[in-house]
């Protein structure tokens, strides 16, 4: 293995045996940095189960991506911002998996406006998929991971929780919440040896970054530069599945190219 290892809290693979390596889920996966970061513990020897929720095609690509890597994965079609399907998803994992080591809360949306004029379906739809979903995802992985005393949790929130941004209201109100959800699950789950931290990227280049105005942006980032959905990734792995961190949690890392120091 290399030294993107799963940790030692976690069994590590066998002998090049599908059935031993550690199993990995990664909400919202087809694309952009949920694809980066499946492609990502792919190649540290996990098992990915690729969520995704409209797109069939893309998430069948990102699992042959990894296939022709020589990693394994499969996908699965859920809304997370939904109960029942949400429970459907995780049945599914523990029955062909038999484990769950790692669950990675990336799924989002905005619906982006002025508060004056945020329609309350667009506030509501935001906080259902980016807290909600987040919350019914890690209440499922929980009932596995406190069983198994071992488990490690990584939500992706946003430097907009530590700073606000104007017609983000509804997005930045959800991402924040991720904070408080994952500083009390940590503490919640902590004495079973489970860790749960977030990972707060900043201005990262990809589809939803194309229509907006770089010359501001990048006036406001110390390093000069958007971020790569890979740079997020490597920050998720390590807190997914490095040695190194087994003693973190409660934490988050802002991969924000220095745009928000505190």
């Amino acid at each position: 293995m290399s030294s993107a290892t799963p940790a030692p809290d976690q069994a590590s693979p066998g002998a090049g045996t599908a059935e031993a390596r550690p199993v990995a889920l990664v909400t919202g996966a087809s694309r952009g940095i949920g694809r980066a970061i499946a492609e990502t513990l792919a190649a540290a020897g996990f098992t990915v189960v690729v969520n995704y929720a409209s797109s069939a095609a893309a998430a069948d690509d990102v699992v042959a991506t990894i296939e022709a890597a020589g990693g394994r994965a499969w996908s699965h079609r859920a809304d997370v911002g939904d109960e029942q399907q949400v429970e459907d998803l995780f049945k599914a994992v523990l029955a062909r998996e038999g484990r769950l080591d790692v669950l990675v809360n990336n799924a989002g949306i905005t619906r982006d406006g002025l508060l004056l004029r945020m329609k309350t379906s667009d506030w509501q739809s935001v906080i259902d998929l980016n807290l909600t979903g987040v919350f019914l995802c890690t209440r499922a992985a929980s009932k596995v991971m406190l069983k198994a005393r071992r488990g490690r949790i990584v939500n992706i929130t946003s430097v907009v929780a530590l700073m606000g941004n104007a017609g983000q209201a509804n997005y930045s109100a959800a991402k924040a919440g991720l904070l408080g959800l994952t500083r009390s699950n940590a503490a919640e789950f902590a004495s079973r040896g489970v860790t749960v931290n977030a990972v707060a990227p900043g201005f990262i280049a990809s589809d939803m970054t194309e229509k907006l105005d770089k010359e501001a942006i990048l006036q406001a980032i110390p390093l000069g530069r958007m971020g790569s959905p890979t740079e997020v990734a490597g920050a998720v792995r390590f807190l997914a599945a490095d040695p190194a961190a087994a003693y973190i949690t409660g934490q988050v890392l802002q991969v924000d190219g220095g745009m928000v120091m505190r």
